[in-house]
């Protein structure tokens, strides 16, 4: 009789489980912008605030689906377009685009401020060389909702 409850119980905590995985919903609109960094180099890369169509969340936490495949995007390009390889890209995102852009400042004003102290310091040699990428140049591209269609356990993780 032990067994048996322990059995069931065991079997609704996986049942519980399953169904407790955060649910795919497609967003209409995603703003993002990219940096890209290289341990190499002094360069850094931004991308403008873009908006995005279709994009994919985790409805439970809001968390952008496939980050990894946006971070990609620019990296590829920068060493494919600009023979810059073996870059780190990041991605910022959100559905709010007002929020996002207050992100952007956020985060550029750490490699502004940041060249800006370390010429002051004259005993400091390196710092940042901020580029930005313009739309014209490099835009990210939504992923294919089919990718998010298939069966669980395939696509999107």
């Amino acid at each position: 009789m032990k067994h048996l409850a322990l059995t069931l119980t065991m079997a609704v905590l996986i049942l519980a489980g399953i169904n407790a995985e955060a649910k795919k919903t497609m967003v209409p609109k995603m703003y993002m912008f990219g940096i890209s960094a290289s341990f190499t180099d002094s360069i850094v890369f931004f991308t403008n605030v873009q908006e995005v169509d279709s994009a994919w969340i985790e409805s439970k936490n809001k968390f952008l689906l496939d980050r990894h495949i946006y971070s990609a995007q620019l990296r590829d390009y920068l060493a494919n377009t600009l023979q810059m390889p073996h870059r780190t890209s990041i991605v910022y995102y959100d559905t709010n685009r007002a929020k996002l852009e207050k992100k952007f400042i956020k985060v550029r004003r750490l490699y502004i401020e940041q060249q800006s102290k370390k010429k002051k310091k004259k005993q400091q040699t390196s710092h940042f060389e901020v580029r930005y990428l313009d739309n014209t140049d490099f835009r990210f591209k939504a992923l294919d909702a089919s990718f998010y269609n298939e069966e669980e356990g395939q696509g999107g993780k």
